[in-house]
C-alpha cells in the first residue's frame, strides 16, 4: 500500500531484489568468501575452543563501556603486528567502519577526496561529514592531482579515500596515490575489504602488494566478511588516529562491540592465511590464469566482472548458470551503472568446475 508504486517500478526495470536461501548443492561463485574459509570446519572448531576459555561469549555492551574483550584485543594486536601499524580497533562491519572513519574524521574546513567507485558506505558517510567532499574520477591520478592543486582555502586536514581492490570492477588502486598523499601531507584511507587475503606477498592486501612502508598518515580498513570467512571489520592506523576514533566515531561509541565469536574466527583465519600463504597464492594464480585463457579478462584479484549492460539479460544469464549448478552475481543499478555478471573465482571451487562456468558464460555473451 505505502510503497506499491516504487516496488512496481523496480520490477519493471528488472531491478527488484529479495532474499533467497539457495540449495546446498549449488556451487557458490557469487559470494566474497574468496578463500572458502567460511566452510573451514577446522578453523571453526579452533574458534569455539578459544571462545570457551572466556567467561562470556557475548560482548554485551559497546567497546567504550565494557564490551571490549581479550579476544578483541588479541586480534587487534596480531593485525597491527603483521600489518606494521601502531594501533587498531575492531568494528561491527565494513559498512560501520567507513561510517566511523569518514563521518568522524572529516571536520569543518577538512577536505575529503574520494574515488567515485568507492563503496556505498563511504559515499553515504561523506554525506554526513561536515567538511568539503570532492569525488575524483576512478583510479585517475591526474584528476586527483588537479583537485589537490586547486585547493586554496584554509584547511585542517586532507583525506584521500580509495579501495585496495574495487568490489565491482575488481581493479587495484594505483600505488602512485600513496606518493601523492605523502606529497600533500594527506591522510590516506584504504578500504581493503576485497584486497586483504587476496593480494600481497603475505596476502595482507594493497599496502603489502606494493610493499608500501606504513606511515602515520596511513589508515587501513579491512573486513572479516570476505576472505576471512566471518563477520566484522577492523581499522588500523596510528595511535593518535585510533584514539580519535574511540572518542569521536559514533558506531564505535554507540553500538555493541563486535561479535566475540566472529572476531575469534577472523583471528584463526588470519593465522591460517599467513601459514598457508604460498599454497593459497598458487591457487589464486591458477584461477586468474583460467579466467584470462577462457574469457580473455586479466583479473588482479578474484573478482571477474562481465559487462552485459542489460538488466533482463543479466538475470537470464544468472538463471542459466544456476540451472547448471552454479551461482553467480547479477549486479544491477544502483550498485553499478551498467548491469554486470559478477563471478568470484573462489579457490575452493575446483579448476574443472570453474572452467565449466567460464565456458558457460562465454557461450552466453
Amino acid at each position: 500500500m505505502y510503497f506499491k508504486k516504487e516496488l512496481a517500478a523496480l520490477r519493471k526495470a528488472n531491478r527488484f531484489r529479495q532474499r533467497y536461501i539457495f540449495e546446498d548443492n549449488l556451487k557458490d561463485l557469487a559470494s566474497n568468501d574468496y578463500l572458502g574459509l567460511a566452510e573451514n570446519k577446522k578453523i571453526f572448531k579452533k574458534t569455539i575452543k578459544r571462545v570457551l576459555k572466556e567467561k562470556s561469549f557475548s560482548p554485551k555492551a559497546s567497546m567504550i563501556v565494557n564490551g571490549y574483550s581479550k579476544i578483541h584485543q588479541e586480534f587487534e594486536q596480531e593485525l597491527c603486528k603483521v600489518n606494521n601499524f601502531e594501533n587498531g580497533i575492531i568494528v561491527g562491519s565494513g559498512f560501520l567502519a567507513n561510517i566511523s572513519l569518514i563521518e568522524s574524521m572529516i571536520r569543518k574546513n577538512d577536505i575529503l577526496l574520494i574515488d567515485e567507485q568507492y563503496h556505498a558506505s563511504g559515499i553515504l558517510a561523506s554525506s554526513l561529514c561536515r567538511g568539503e567532499v570532492i569525488v575524483f574520477k576512478h583510479n585517475d591520478i591526474d584528476d586527483l592531482k588537479t583537485h589537490l592543486e586547486n585547493i586554496n582555502k584554509p584547511k585542517q586536514r586532507i583525506i584521500i579515500a580509495i579501495e585496495g581492490i574495487y568490489s565491482m570492477q575488481g581493479d587495484i588502486a594505483p600505488k602512485e596515490i600513496s606518493d601523492i598523499a605523502d606529497n600533500y601531507n594527506a591522510l590516506l584511507l584504504v578500504d581493503e575489504a576485497h584486497s586483504s587475503g587476496v593480494i600481497g606477498s603475505k596476502l595482507l592486501g594493497w599496502f603489502d602488494h606494493f610493499n608500501i612502508a606504513i606511515k602515520s598518515n596511513h589508515i587501513k580498513m579491512g573486513t572479516l566478511g570476505k576472505a576471512y570467512g566471518a563477520y566484522g571489520a577492523y581499522i588500523l592506523a596510528s595511535n593518535e588516529t585510533i584514539s580519535f576514533l574511540e572518542n569521536r566515531a559514533k558506531p564505535i561509541i554507540y553500538s555493541t562491540a563486535p561479535s566475540i565469536i566472529d572476531t575469534a574466527i577472523g583471528h584463526e583465519s588470519l593465522k591460517y592465511i599467513l601459514t598457508h600463504k604460498i599454497q593459497l597464492k598458487k591457487k589464486i594464480q591458477k584461477r586468474q590464469a583460467l579466467v584470462k585463457n577462457i574469457l580473455g579478462i586479466e583479473v588482479e584479484g578474484l573478482i571477474v566482472p562481465i559487462e552485459i549492460n542489460n538488466n533482463q539479460k543479466v538475470l537470464e544469464i544468472q538463471k542459466t548458470i544456476r540451472e547448471n549448478g552454479f551461482n553467480v552475481g547479477a549486479i544491477r543499478q544502483p550498485t553499478v551503472k551498467k548491469a554486470i555478471i559478477r563471478l568470484i573465482a573462489k579457490i575452493d571451487i575446483s579448476k574443472k568446475e570453474l572452467k565449466k562456468v567460464l565456458n558457460l558464460l562465454n557461450s552466453q555473451q
